[in-house]
Parts: C-alpha cells; sequence; structure tokens
C-alpha cells in the first residue's frame, strides 16, 4: 500500500491524542532505550520522547515517505525504513506501536515476539482501531462490494489484520507478562462534514481499496463512498458530523 505523510497529518491532532493516553499509562518511569513501530510521521515519536526525554529511541516505519517526514520533524532521533515483522532490534525498556498492528498479520506469533524484545520490567504499548463495524469501515466494503469496481477490490478489506477480542489479546499476554493493562475507549471528533470524514479515512483505513484503482474509478469509488457517509453520519445544523472512533489500547509490562 502507498502512504502519505501530508494526508495523515490532517488530522494530527485527533490522531495524535490517543498515544498521549497511552503513553500516559505506562509504568516505566525512567527507559533508556525504546523504540516506535510503525512510527508514521514521526507524531507518536514526539510524544514518547516527551515522556522519556533522556531515552534512545528509534522510530521505524516500511513507508518511505512517512519516515523521510519524521526524520524531518525529528532530526535528532534515529529513523529507519523497516518491517515490523523482521525487524531485529531488542533490549528495550519500552516500545510504542501505536495504530499498526492491524496492518500485520498473525498477531499470535507477534505481540510474543515483540514481547521478547523488553528488558525485564520494560513495557509494550500499543493501541489499534477498533472501528472495522462502524459505518466508516462497514461502508468502505459496501461500496467495494457493489460498484463496476468489485471484481478489482475482492481483497481490499484483506488487507488488514483479523481483528481480536480484548480477552483474547489478555489471554495471550498475561502468561508473558507481569501486568496487562487493557481498556476500550470511543473517541468523538467533530468534522466539518462528510467530506472531512472521507478525508480522515483516506489516509488510513481507506488506501487498501483506493491504491488498486486507476484514478477514474478512484473518483467515483469516492463519491459513491461519500453519498453514503453523508447518510450514515447525519450532519447539525451548522454543517458539523459527529465521528465516533473506538480505539483498543493494551500495556503489556514484563
Amino acid at each position: 500500500m502507498t502512504w502519505s505523510a501530508a494526508q495523515y497529518l490532517k488530522f494530527e491532532e485527533e490522531r495524535t491524542r490517543p498515544v498521549w493516553d497511552l503513553v500516559a499509562r505506562v509504568p516505566v518511569s525512567d527507559a533508556r532505550r525504546a523504540a516506535d513501530i510503525g512510527c508514521g510521521p514521526g507524531n507518536s515519536t514526539e510524544v514518547l520522547r516527551a515522556r522519556y526525554p533522556h531515552a534512545q529511541i528509534v522510530g521505524i516505519d516500511s513507508s518511505a515517505d512517512m519516515i523521510a517526514a519524521a526524520r524531518k520533524r525529528l532530526p535528532d532521533v534515529a529513523f529507519e525504513v523497516a518491517d515490523i515483522e523482521t525487524w531485529q532490534g531488542a533490549g528495550f525498556d519500552v516500545i510504542l506501536a501505536n495504530a499498526v498492528i492491524q496492518w500485520i498479520p498473525d498477531h499470535e506469533a507477534l505481540l510474543p515476539r515483540l514481547m521478547a524484545k523488553l528488558s525485564l520490567g520494560g513495557a509494550l504499548a500499543l493501541q489499534t482501531p477498533d472501528n472495522l463495524d462502524e459505518p466508516s469501515h462497514a461502508l468502505m466494503r459496501k461500496v467495494a462490494a457493489e460498484g463496476p469496481w468489485a471484481a478489482t477490490l475482492a481483497g481490499a478489506a484483506g488487507a488488514r489484520a483479523p481483528r481480536h477480542a480484548a480477552d483474547w489479546y489478555f489471554r495471550l499476554l498475561r502468561g508473558r507478562a507481569e501486568r496487562v493493562d487493557i481498556w476500550r475507549t470511543t473517541y468523538f471528533h467533530p468534522l466539518a462534514g462528510a467530506a472531512a470524514v472521507v478525508e480522515w479515512v483516506k489516509g488510513t483505513g481507506l488506501r487498501p481499496f483506493l491504491d488498486p484503482l486507476a484514478p477514474g474509478e478512484r473518483e467515483a469509488y469516492l463519491a459513491c463512498y461519500q453519498a453514503e457517509i453523508a447518510a450514515a453520519y447525519p450532519a447539525e445544523p451548522d454543517g458539523v458530523v459527529l465521528l465516533p472512533f473506538p480505539r483498543l489500547f493494551i500495556v503489556a509490562t514484563r
């Protein structure tokens, strides 16, 4: 998939708020080494550095565009283009994985592998969108299946890894962690109409549906999708739409 730092950062404040909420719950008081995996354009890394200003921090992401933006934002942090599945780092006091594991398969193997990269007493802090049943995402699949692009987009929904419930993650991690803290929060974001909702998801969830389409098809798909979004999220009299966005948080301390 292609990723755009500029598109992602159109809603930087809203995307970064969950990172602050997550990092605030990490029980490690003084980290020497920390990693931000799936760091994107560096907004989450900035939060990690604010919490641990003296730590040696590394940020990784599979997107060269995201890493270029992160390096510009935080020139004193080491960033590298790398895949989380094959990443060789180890010995970290904190590993932050914000809004990234939904794109990585086989969580049953991934999370224990990340836990093994922690020092004793270290913490894995992750947050993942839990919104596949929300209209914003259900309508992506509906429009994909009903349009002339149905065959092209037949596998688009599979780009996201299978979702698991909170108790599944708890059972997976409890034997590998001293403490597992899990919670779910729904944020309600006031946005400037249906078009703004579409702009939001164009930076993340819509990528698997847009990337395979030719430019003309892409515009047609977006027009159909926006019409569905406008019906699903009625605007207030001033045009504002309230977008519910549920997210699942986990802090596992080794």
